[in-house]
């Protein structure tokens, strides 16, 4: 039978081994991060479990005891190999991960159906999803790439297109039996329009471009593209689908397009890497099949027979 661990109270072991290296609580206080204060309150509750005095205290200093100092040597060494195996198993992490920043309705309909192609092909990388949607900006972060719609104007970075932004509208066979044909986009003005909170000005967009006036302000609102489009394929109304994104819904009929009258906004979607560090093989890898998933050359090594 496996003998049982004690409870052993990590953080005051911790905050012992440091103030016995140091010497001084002072010290240890600064190496760690935390006040001196936070020190001493450990080391009193490493005292009391222990049963014994560690640090004989003064009114200006203290001082290892001599138990203090035999228990500090033999456990300074153990941190010390807890440290250098947790920095082997992050260094690991970091050099098989790559950081991606990617819209979270970008990585549900393009890159998750074909993410299973680049982890076959590459066993050995996983890739970390950051979902973050605002300005991108590799200084300050840890990622490696990025998926993002703009128009190629991303500063310290270079970037490849992937496919442009068309938007048309699109609508369940479920909500147009129920609410009747729409033939035309004028029949816009009596449906119900659904709308995402980042791309509010989608309907106004494409509603301008056919020429026709349209109450775009009305409708339902989602906080995501990806609550949108699932509202859609609901039947809870018609959507302005990002056509390039939606290939999987339009093929199954899941969704259709009633109009058939796409508009090109002028932005596209690119792969994006910094330009301020060098682009790591993992990176190199993962930007190239991304382009060949869209029939692109790649970037960094030849195209595979």
């Amino acid at each position: 039978m496996d003998r049982g661990y004690r409870n052993l109270p990590l953080n005051p072991l911790r905050a012992f081994a440091v103030a016995s290296r140091h010497k001084t609580f002072t010290a240890a206080a600064k190496h760690m991060g935390i006040s001196q204060v936070a020190i001493s309150r450990q080391i009193a509750i490493l005292e009391r479990y222990l049963s014994v005095r560690l640090f004989e205290r003064g009114s200006r200093s203290v001082k290892l005891t001599d138990v203090g100092r035999a228990f500090g040597h033999e456990i300074a060494g153990l941190f010390d190999d807890l440290e250098r195996a947790t920095e082997r198993i992050l260094s690991n992490e970091t050099r098989n991960t790559i950081h991606l920043r990617i819209y979270p309705t970008v990585a549900h309909h393009f890159l998750l159906p074909r993410l299973p192609e680049f982890m076959a092909r590459h066993p050995d990388y996983r890739v970390r999803f950051d979902t973050t949607v605002e300005p991108l900006d590799f200084r300050g972060t840890h990622l490696d790439v990025a998926i993002q719609l703009g128009r190629a104007d991303w500063s310290d970075a270079r970037c490849r297109k992937l496919f442009d932004e068309v938007l048309d509208v699109v609508a369940s066979p479920r909500y147009l039996a129920a609410a009747g044909p729409l033939e035309r986009p004028e029949d816009l003005a009596v449906a119900d329009l659904l709308h995402s909170r980042y791309r509010r000005r989608d309907w106004e967009t494409w509603a301008a471009a056919m020429g026709i006036d349209l109450n775009w302000r009305e409708g339902i609102e989602f906080e995501t593209s990806l609550l949108t489009y699932s509202a859609c394929t609901q039947g809870l109304g018609v959507a302005i689908g990002q056509i390039d994104l939606l290939g999987n819904e339009l093929a199954s009929g899941e969704l259709v397009r009633p109009f058939d009258r796409p508009h090109a906004t002028g932005a596209a979607f690119y792969v994006v890497w910094p330009t301020l560090t060098s682009v790591s093989t993992k990176t190199r890898h993962f930007i190239d099949w991304v382009l060949e998933s869209v029939g692109e050359a790649p970037e960094f090594y030849p195209a595979r027979a």
